[in-house]
């Protein structure tokens, strides 16, 4: 079975149109933390405040895998994920102050 074919199996079916659901909701929610991390980037190269914050980033790191644990999701995958949205952010944060 190639990945072209149609999946057959309810079930798999099922769970597949599921997964798009949460990835598409996942999507969403990103470009709507990126929309507000933007205007917070703004604001700080405005004020000529830097472009990190790694007292606040390790609070919510510490924050976030707490809530990773009590979901029953690996906290170092949370954290992970984390980091990386985090790395963007200030990438852009740092374009806004260049900029």
């Amino acid at each position: 079975m190639t990945q072209d074919t149609p999946v057959t199996d309810p079930v798999l079916a099922g769970y597949r149109s599921s997964i798009d659901n949460i990835d598409a909701a996942l999507i969403h929610m990103l470009a709507e933390r990126f929309r507000i991390t933007q205007a917070v980037g703004a604001y700080k190269a405005e004020r000529d405040l830097p472009a990190s914050d790694p007292g606040r980033e390790e609070r919510q790191i510490a924050r976030l895998r707490k809530l990773a644990e009590d979901a029953n999701l690996d906290p170092d995958f949370g954290e992970k994920f984390l980091r990386f949205i985090i790395d963007e952010v200030i990438r852009h944060h740092e374009q806004a102050k260049a900029g």
